[in-house]
Protein backbone atom coordinates (compact mmCIF):
# COMPACT_ATOMS: atom_id res chain seq x y z
CA UNK A 1 0.00 0.00 0.00
CA UNK A 2 1.35 3.43 -0.97
CA UNK A 3 1.72 5.69 2.04
CA UNK A 4 -0.02 9.04 1.69
CA UNK A 5 2.25 12.08 2.00
CA UNK A 6 0.37 15.25 2.84
CA UNK A 7 1.86 18.71 2.11
CA UNK A 8 1.16 21.35 4.77
CA UNK A 9 2.05 25.01 5.15
CA UNK A 10 1.50 25.26 8.92
CA UNK A 11 2.13 22.48 11.44
CA UNK A 12 -0.88 23.72 13.44
CA UNK A 13 -3.15 22.30 10.73
CA UNK A 14 -2.16 18.70 11.51
CA UNK A 15 -0.97 18.82 15.13
CA UNK A 16 -4.33 18.18 16.83
CA UNK A 17 -3.94 14.37 17.32
CA UNK A 18 -0.40 14.62 18.70
CA UNK A 19 0.47 15.04 22.37
CA UNK A 20 4.24 15.25 21.85
CA UNK A 21 6.71 16.37 19.20
CA UNK A 22 10.28 15.18 18.65
CA UNK A 23 12.29 17.77 16.70
CA UNK A 24 15.70 17.76 15.08
CA UNK A 25 18.22 20.57 15.50
CA UNK A 26 20.07 21.15 12.22
CA UNK A 27 17.77 21.78 9.27
CA UNK A 28 14.71 22.18 11.47
CA UNK A 29 15.62 24.79 14.09
CA UNK A 30 19.17 25.79 13.16
CA UNK A 31 21.30 26.08 10.02
CA UNK A 32 24.72 26.12 11.68
CA UNK A 33 24.71 29.92 11.89
CA UNK A 34 21.21 31.13 12.71
CA UNK A 35 18.11 29.77 14.41
CA UNK A 36 14.93 29.96 12.34
CA UNK A 37 12.58 32.39 14.05
CA UNK A 38 9.45 30.73 12.55
CA UNK A 39 10.52 27.38 13.96
CA UNK A 40 11.22 28.79 17.42
CA UNK A 41 7.82 30.50 17.46
CA UNK A 42 6.25 27.18 16.45
CA UNK A 43 7.95 25.49 19.42
CA UNK A 44 6.57 28.14 21.76
CA UNK A 45 3.06 27.63 20.36
CA UNK A 46 3.41 23.85 20.74
CA UNK A 47 4.50 24.35 24.34
CA UNK A 48 1.62 26.73 25.09
CA UNK A 49 -0.79 24.14 23.70
CA UNK A 50 0.38 21.73 26.41
CA UNK A 51 2.44 19.42 24.22
CA UNK A 52 5.73 17.86 25.25
CA UNK A 53 8.77 18.62 23.10
CA UNK A 54 11.92 16.50 22.83
CA UNK A 55 14.99 17.78 20.98
CA UNK A 56 16.66 14.75 19.37
CA UNK A 57 19.77 15.45 17.34
CA UNK A 58 22.53 13.49 15.62
CA UNK A 59 24.95 16.26 16.54
CA UNK A 60 28.19 15.22 18.24
CA UNK A 61 27.67 18.04 20.74
CA UNK A 62 26.95 17.09 24.34
CA UNK A 63 23.67 18.24 25.89
CA UNK A 64 25.37 20.99 27.90
CA UNK A 65 26.94 22.34 24.70
CA UNK A 66 23.52 22.42 23.03
CA UNK A 67 22.08 24.23 26.06
CA UNK A 68 24.91 26.78 25.76
CA UNK A 69 24.15 27.21 22.06
CA UNK A 70 20.48 27.81 22.84
CA UNK A 71 21.29 30.27 25.62
CA UNK A 72 23.78 32.17 23.45
CA UNK A 73 21.06 32.62 20.85
CA UNK A 74 18.42 33.55 23.44
CA UNK A 75 16.34 30.45 22.69
CA UNK A 76 14.26 29.42 25.73
CA UNK A 77 15.72 26.09 26.86
CA UNK A 78 12.64 25.38 28.99
CA UNK A 79 10.57 24.86 25.84
CA UNK A 80 12.16 21.39 25.71
CA UNK A 81 11.12 18.63 28.08
CA UNK A 82 14.34 16.77 27.24
CA UNK A 83 17.40 17.12 25.00
CA UNK A 84 18.97 13.98 23.53
CA UNK A 85 22.09 14.08 21.33
CA UNK A 86 24.24 11.46 19.64
CA UNK A 87 27.23 13.06 21.36
CA UNK A 88 25.75 12.59 24.82
CA UNK A 89 24.74 9.00 24.14
CA UNK A 90 28.19 8.23 22.73
CA UNK A 91 29.83 9.74 25.83
CA UNK A 92 27.93 7.35 28.09
CA UNK A 93 28.65 4.37 25.84
CA UNK A 94 32.36 5.20 25.88
CA UNK A 95 32.18 5.53 29.66
CA UNK A 96 30.35 2.23 30.16
CA UNK A 97 32.63 0.29 27.77
CA UNK A 98 29.93 -2.28 27.06
CA UNK A 99 28.59 -3.85 23.87
CA UNK A 100 30.53 -2.63 20.81
CA UNK A 101 32.71 -0.43 23.02
CA UNK A 102 34.03 -3.31 25.09
CA UNK A 103 37.71 -3.90 24.30
CA UNK A 104 37.84 -0.83 22.06
CA UNK A 105 41.05 0.46 23.64
CA UNK A 106 41.87 3.87 25.05
CA UNK A 107 43.93 5.70 22.41
CA UNK A 108 42.31 7.35 19.40
CA UNK A 109 43.11 9.50 16.37
CA UNK A 110 40.60 12.25 15.60
CA UNK A 111 40.35 12.34 11.81
CA UNK A 112 37.75 15.12 11.66
CA UNK A 113 37.20 18.58 13.10
CA UNK A 114 37.31 19.67 16.73
CA UNK A 115 33.54 19.63 17.28
CA UNK A 116 32.53 16.46 19.06
CA UNK A 117 35.67 15.92 21.10
CA UNK A 118 33.56 16.68 24.17
CA UNK A 119 32.39 13.05 24.07
CA UNK A 120 35.75 12.15 25.67
CA UNK A 121 35.54 14.80 28.41
CA UNK A 122 36.21 13.34 31.86
CA UNK A 123 36.96 9.88 30.45
CA UNK A 124 40.24 7.96 30.32
CA UNK A 125 40.71 8.07 26.54
CA UNK A 126 43.89 9.61 25.11
CA UNK A 127 44.29 11.35 21.72
CA UNK A 128 47.33 10.44 19.62
CA UNK A 129 48.52 11.75 16.26
CA UNK A 130 49.78 8.50 14.76
CA UNK A 131 47.52 5.67 13.55
CA UNK A 132 50.26 3.25 14.52
CA UNK A 133 49.76 4.16 18.19
CA UNK A 134 45.96 4.33 18.12
CA UNK A 135 43.35 1.76 19.08
CA UNK A 136 40.59 3.43 17.06
CA UNK A 137 39.69 6.44 14.93
CA UNK A 138 37.05 9.02 15.82
CA UNK A 139 35.01 11.49 13.81
CA UNK A 140 32.41 13.81 15.29
CA UNK A 141 32.48 16.53 12.64
CA UNK A 142 34.10 17.20 9.29
CA UNK A 143 37.07 19.55 9.04
CA UNK A 144 35.53 22.31 6.89
CA UNK A 145 32.10 23.13 5.39
CA UNK A 146 33.52 22.30 1.94
CA UNK A 147 35.18 19.03 3.00
CA UNK A 148 35.04 16.01 0.67
CA UNK A 149 35.02 12.26 1.38
CA UNK A 150 38.01 11.91 -0.95
CA UNK A 151 40.12 13.89 1.51
CA UNK A 152 39.77 11.06 4.04
CA UNK A 153 40.66 8.18 1.73
CA UNK A 154 44.41 7.97 2.58
CA UNK A 155 43.82 7.68 6.34
CA UNK A 156 40.83 5.36 5.87
CA UNK A 157 42.76 3.03 3.58
CA UNK A 158 45.68 2.94 6.04
CA UNK A 159 43.34 2.26 8.97
CA UNK A 160 41.53 -0.48 7.05
CA UNK A 161 44.87 -2.25 6.53
CA UNK A 162 45.31 -2.15 10.34
CA UNK A 163 41.76 -3.45 11.00
CA UNK A 164 41.15 -0.36 13.12
CA UNK A 165 37.56 0.53 14.07
CA UNK A 166 36.07 3.98 13.38
CA UNK A 167 33.77 5.51 16.01
CA UNK A 168 31.36 8.04 14.51
CA UNK A 169 28.98 10.37 16.35
CA UNK A 170 25.83 10.63 14.24
CA UNK A 171 24.84 8.85 11.05
CA UNK A 172 24.08 11.82 8.79
CA UNK A 173 25.97 11.75 5.51
CA UNK A 174 25.20 15.41 4.80
CA UNK A 175 23.99 18.38 6.81
CA UNK A 176 22.45 21.79 6.19
CA UNK A 177 24.95 24.46 7.20
CA UNK A 178 24.62 28.20 6.51
CA UNK A 179 22.24 27.57 3.62
CA UNK A 180 24.54 25.01 1.99
CA UNK A 181 24.62 21.21 1.89
CA UNK A 182 27.80 20.07 3.65
CA UNK A 183 29.55 16.76 4.22
CA UNK A 184 28.71 15.09 7.53
CA UNK A 185 30.63 12.40 9.49
CA UNK A 186 28.29 9.59 8.45
CA UNK A 187 29.56 9.86 4.87
CA UNK A 188 33.12 9.20 6.06
CA UNK A 189 31.94 6.22 8.11
CA UNK A 190 29.98 4.94 5.12
CA UNK A 191 33.11 5.15 2.95
CA UNK A 192 35.13 3.28 5.58
CA UNK A 193 32.53 0.50 5.60
CA UNK A 194 32.83 0.28 1.80
CA UNK A 195 36.58 -0.22 2.27
CA UNK A 196 35.83 -3.09 4.62
CA UNK A 197 36.44 -1.14 7.82
CA UNK A 198 34.52 -1.70 11.03
CA UNK A 199 32.35 1.25 12.01
CA UNK A 200 30.64 2.00 15.32
CA UNK A 201 28.00 4.72 15.01
CA UNK A 202 25.55 6.27 17.45
CA UNK A 203 22.53 8.18 16.20
CA UNK A 204 19.26 8.14 14.29
CA UNK A 205 17.84 6.04 12.61
CA UNK A 206 18.97 3.48 15.22
CA UNK A 207 15.79 2.32 16.96
CA UNK A 208 17.63 2.26 20.30
CA UNK A 209 18.29 6.00 19.99
CA UNK A 210 14.68 6.66 19.03
CA UNK A 211 13.43 4.57 21.94
CA UNK A 212 15.66 6.47 24.35
CA UNK A 213 13.97 9.70 23.26
CA UNK A 214 10.50 8.15 23.49
CA UNK A 215 11.23 7.05 27.07
CA UNK A 216 11.25 10.76 27.94
CA UNK A 217 7.56 10.83 26.98
CA UNK A 218 6.26 8.65 29.77
CA UNK A 219 2.53 8.12 29.60
CA UNK A 220 2.22 9.16 25.95
CA UNK A 221 1.47 6.45 23.41
CA UNK A 222 3.75 6.49 20.35
CA UNK A 223 0.68 6.85 18.12
CA UNK A 224 0.38 10.35 19.58
CA UNK A 225 3.98 11.39 18.83
CA UNK A 226 5.09 13.38 15.76
CA UNK A 227 8.74 13.61 14.70
CA UNK A 228 9.85 16.66 12.70
CA UNK A 229 13.16 16.27 10.88
CA UNK A 230 14.97 17.29 7.70
CA UNK A 231 16.69 14.02 6.74
CA UNK A 232 14.91 11.06 5.15
CA UNK A 233 17.74 8.61 5.86
CA UNK A 234 18.00 9.35 9.58
CA UNK A 235 14.97 11.28 10.89
CA UNK A 236 12.18 9.84 8.77
CA UNK A 237 13.69 6.35 8.59
CA UNK A 238 14.03 6.39 12.38
CA UNK A 239 10.41 7.44 12.77
CA UNK A 240 9.27 4.68 10.39
CA UNK A 241 11.28 2.03 12.26
CA UNK A 242 9.89 3.25 15.59
CA UNK A 243 6.35 3.38 14.22
CA UNK A 244 5.73 7.05 14.92
CA UNK A 245 4.35 9.71 12.58
CA UNK A 246 6.75 12.14 10.93
CA UNK A 247 6.98 15.45 9.08
CA UNK A 248 9.87 16.28 6.74
CA UNK A 249 11.11 19.86 6.42
CA UNK A 250 12.01 20.18 2.74
CA UNK A 251 14.06 23.42 2.63
CA UNK A 252 17.07 21.88 4.33
CA UNK A 253 19.33 18.91 3.59
CA UNK A 254 17.20 17.76 0.61
CA UNK A 255 16.55 21.27 -0.79
CA UNK A 256 18.64 20.70 -3.93
CA UNK A 257 16.23 17.95 -5.02
CA UNK A 258 12.98 19.08 -3.40
CA UNK A 259 13.34 22.78 -4.22
CA UNK A 260 12.57 26.05 -2.45
CA UNK A 261 8.79 25.95 -2.84
CA UNK A 262 6.59 27.28 -0.04
CA UNK A 263 4.29 24.31 -0.67
CA UNK A 264 6.46 21.16 -0.94
CA UNK A 265 6.38 18.95 -4.04
CA UNK A 266 4.73 15.63 -3.17
CA UNK A 267 5.81 13.83 -6.36
CA UNK A 268 9.48 14.72 -5.87
CA UNK A 269 9.29 13.85 -2.18
CA UNK A 270 7.80 10.45 -2.97
CA UNK A 271 10.55 9.78 -5.53
CA UNK A 272 13.28 10.62 -3.01
CA UNK A 273 11.50 8.80 -0.19
CA UNK A 274 11.32 5.67 -2.36
CA UNK A 275 15.10 5.85 -2.88
CA UNK A 276 15.64 5.94 0.89
CA UNK A 277 12.71 3.63 1.71
CA UNK A 278 11.69 6.24 4.28
CA UNK A 279 8.27 7.88 4.01
CA UNK A 280 7.02 10.91 5.96
CA UNK A 281 3.36 11.45 6.73
CA UNK A 282 3.66 15.19 6.15
CA UNK A 283 5.98 17.57 4.31
CA UNK A 284 6.42 21.21 5.21
CA UNK A 285 8.95 23.64 3.71
CA UNK A 286 10.00 24.91 7.14
CA UNK A 287 8.63 24.30 10.63
CA UNK A 288 6.07 27.05 11.28
CA UNK A 289 2.95 27.28 13.37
Amino acid sequence: MIKMIKPVVNISKVIEPFEAVVVGLFGVLYDGKNFRSEAIEALKSLKRSGRKIILLSNTSLRVQQVVRLLNDNKIPVMVFDAIVTAGELLHYKLKAKTDMFKGLGLTYVNIGGAQGLGVFSGLDYLPVDDLGRADFMFIGSCKTPTDLVENYLPVLEHAASLNMPLVCAGNDTSSYMNGEISLAPGAVAEQYAVLGGRIITVGKPDVRVMEYALECLEGIDRSNVLLVGDNLATDIKGANLSQISSALTTKAVHVNFLGEGYIPDVAKTRELATNFDAFPDFIISNLRW
